[in-house]
């Protein structure tokens, strides 16, 4: 018999001891507790009754309270004792009749430019794409993706031998005219010799002198097809026609390329100077009209995407002559030098056309302006308590809003802090003008004290 096999009786034995244990203490158990209810049911007087000395079930000690019940006079857990108020801070104190921390700015005289504020895009002075006007192997590139160029600059080559050759066929032919010219001139001499000897007839001269004009116009053709040959060899260098930045190559070398192709092979923008071009809408023209008829160059910002950073300034240049009757605008263009590079073509704008200013205007920043159902409105701050000052509003410049009707120059506005204010409510000033005055409340402890059970 195997070992595996001894392990497994050694284990069904001892199961069946433990089991037969367990049995025999649950037997003796039971007869204890049979015999221990007989005295405690012998005991117990007639139904419903309990013997003597002994109080009911179910019934309390005299002078005893139910459970759960609290000594007269004390509060419920949770609640103050009667006569007092509600604990500060607590759960019964009503946070919000407390003063509303706000911050304030002062309504400050300041100097207002009035802008018509509009979108546009960055167009460059000149884009050309660069062609080759010969067709042959383009043999190098001479310039880096990228790269800023003059006029005059060689960009690329093209394979000259085609060319060269037409050109040396060119000036062959016009030294073989060019010699029979000379011969022509040599007889010509002497028929005029022999005419005069009235040796030879006048039809015989004018038959050479015609030849000689023959050959002189020959010499002229051939005069321009070596000008043209030499065009065409020196189109196999490819130049930069205007200064600018490169794009992309379109082409690398050692393709075949085609005279004219539309692909081309770079394109180059001019950026300084720049354009932008952007519209008005029609009820702005006749101010923008005035503007310009003063003779002052009117002021033009190209903003960023976010209108956070001025990306350049420029001058108006352009009016178109005609309203578009699609859209009701007018459209403009402003000149940008840009000289830094901040401006690139394509680039969308946000434009803003100074055409006008105000001095000593009262202003205050954007944001404090509230919108209501009674038209726009502030909170000012009158003896510690908000009031509401309804405003007619202008222009807007740089964050801050022209203040027409409403408020006077000096009074304080509410900043931050405007949701929990109506007019009439306390208020308690953290900061003015953007210094501190006193430190933010902490924040009230809203977890109820507990008491002890009575």
């Amino acid at each position: 018999m195997s070992i595996k096999k001894i392990g497994l009786m050694g284990a069904v034995v001892a199961t069946a001891a433990v089991s037969y244990w367990w049995f025999s203490q649950s037997n003796q158990t039971d007869g204890a507790s049979n015999s221990a209810s007989t005295p405690a049911q012998t005991a117990q007087g007639p139904q419903g009754q309990a013997p003597q000395g002994q109080r009911p079930q179910g019934q309390r000690p005299q002078g005893q309270r139910p459970q759960g019940q609290r000594p007269q006079g004390q509060a419920a857990q949770g609640q103050r004792p009667q006569g007092q108020g509600p604990r500060r801070g607590g759960p019964g104190a009503n946070q919000w009749n407390a003063p509303v921390p706000v911050t304030v700015v002062s309504a400050q005289t300041s100097d207002l430019k009035v802008q018509f504020k509009t979108i546009g895009t960055v167009t460059a002075s000149n884009t050309v794409l660069v062609q080759s006007r010969v067709s042959g192997p383009l043999l190098k590139l001479n310039f880096q993706e990228g790269q800023y160029v003059k006029a005059g600059e060689v960009l690329a080559e093209i394979d000259p031998a085609p060319y060269q050759v037409k050109l040396s066929q060119a000036e062959g032919q016009l030294q073989q005219n060019l010699a029979q010219l000379k011969n022509a001139e040599a007889d010509l001499g002497l028929y005029s010799r022999l005419k005069a000897q009235s040796s030879i007839s006048q039809q015989q001269l004018n038959a050479q002198q015609a030849l000689v004009n023959q050959l002189k116009g020959s010499l002229k053709s051939n005069q321009a097809q070596i000008d043209a040959a030499a065009l065409e060899l020196s189109y196999t260098k490819i130049v930069a026609p205007i200064s600018g930045k490169l794009g992309l190559r379109k082409v690398d070398a050692g393709n075949l390329v085609q005279a004219n192709s539309a692909e081309g092979i770079v394109s180059i923008t001019q950026s300084s100077p720049l354009y932008v071009m952007f519209s008005i809408p029609e009820n702005q023209l006749q101010s923008l009209r005035a503007a310009v008829a003063e003779g002052k160059p009117l002021i033009t910002e190209a903003w960023d995407r976010n209108e956070k950073q001025i990306l350049s300034k420029g001058e108006l240049t352009t009016l178109d002559n005609q309203i578009d009757l699609a859209t009701g605008t007018l459209k403009l263009k402003a000149s940008f030098a840009n000289e830094d590079d901040a401006l690139f073509p394509n680039q969308f704008v946000n434009v803003r056309l100074n055409v006008a200013e105000k001095n000593g205007a009262i202003t205050i920043p954007q944001d404090a302006v509230q919108y209501g159902s009674e038209g726009t409105f502030v909170y000012a701050i009158a003896e510690g308590k908000a009031v509401m000052r309804k405003l007619e509003l202008g222009v807007v410049d740089n964050g801050r809003i022209e203040v027409r009707s409403g408020l006077a120059a000096g009074e304080q506005v509410v900043m931050q802090g405007l949701d929990r204010l109506r007019p009439g409510r306390e208020v308690e000033v953290l900061e003015v003008d953007g210094v501190a005055l006193k430190a933010a409340p902490k924040a009230a402890d809203k977890t109820p004290a507990t008491t002890g059970k009575g």
